[in-house]
């Protein structure tokens, strides 16, 4: 793979020269790999490039290398590149081990089928939503999202449900930043989100009722593990022609619900409950 391309380092080196041009290589490889998203799966070298801010001939060739290795595959009709399904080898033993995605399976896949929505688990990473399992929803038009998915928007549900558990400074800190989106937030608008996030966790979960994509109503709650710690979140993505604010309320009651039999197969609690059983 690509690792046996950049870690060779001269054992003359003393001065670390070759660890750390190894280092910029990987994060280089990254970065191209992290450009694809859901919204742009399709992408030629120059838009990879422009984006990560490197030249083409570098761009491709990583590209190259993550080709050989099936990470990313060509558009026969475009020739442009899509993510390959040789991701699916590297994260399917971390997948396999998560223990919530597992034990969440049946649980979404039984919320899929009572309420005709996909279902989703979310995790976090430090300032992202990310979905590690989805059922899909069998109706023609549907919410969906490939694993991996990965989302910042400040007005997600997923996102909300996840920031509602840090401080207040902290969440400051990341919209104040921009490492989680908020378009044209001010002191006043940073002040009702705050307030909004300690509304999210008094109701049991968070809504985002087209307001981060016109089109698309999400509603979502947390899990616990045994800690009291929220660890991951169920998500409903659903149309939005679908979702009356009547549904909505429903589709919210469905979704903590599900959470709750998730947070017990984990043999979790929320704070200040009772431990959960099994």
């Amino acid at each position: 793979m690509i690792v046996s391309t950049m870690t060779t380092p001269d054992s003359s080196d003393t001065n670390g020269k070759s660890d750390t041009k190894g280092a910029s290589v990987i994060v280089n490889a990254i970065a191209v790999l992290r450009s694809f998203t859901a919204d742009e799966p399709l992408l030629g070298v120059t838009e990879i490039a422009n984006r990560v801010g490197m030249h083409k001939s570098t761009v491709s060739r990583i590209l190259a290398t993550f080709e050989q290795e099936g990470l990313v595959e060509r558009d026969p009709d475009t020739r442009r590149f899509r993510l390959g399904l040789g991701l699916i080898a590297v994260a399917g033993p971390l997948l396999a081990e998560l223990e919530e995605r597992r034990v969440a399976y049946p649980v979404l896949r039984e919320l899929t089928e009572r309420t005709g929505e996909t279902s989703a688990l979310m995790m976090w990473e430090g300032n992202e939503s990310i979905c590690v399992e989805q059922i899909a929803s069998r109706h023609q038009i549907k919410h969906t999202a490939p694993l991996g998915a990965r989302y910042n928007d400040a007005l997600s549900s997923s996102v909300q449900v996840f920031l509602a558990t840090e401080p207040e400074e902290r969440v400051r800190s990341l919209l104040l930043s921009g490492a989680i989106a908020y378009p044209g937030l001010d002191e006043s608008s940073l002040e009702d989100y705050l307030l909004r996030l300690k509304e999210d966790s008094s109701r049991g979960w968070a809504i985002n009722y087209g307001e981060s994509s016109l089109d698309e109503v999400g509603v979502a709650a947390p899990v616990y593990d045994h800690r009291g710690d929220v660890v991951a979140a169920v998500l409903i993505p659903a149309p939005r022609f679908r979702v009356s604010q009547e549904r909505l309320q429903s589709l919210g009651e469905s979704c903590a619900a599900a959470a709750d039999k998730v947070t017990a197969r984990l043999g979790g609690h929320a704070p200040g409950t009772a431990r959960s059983e099994r």
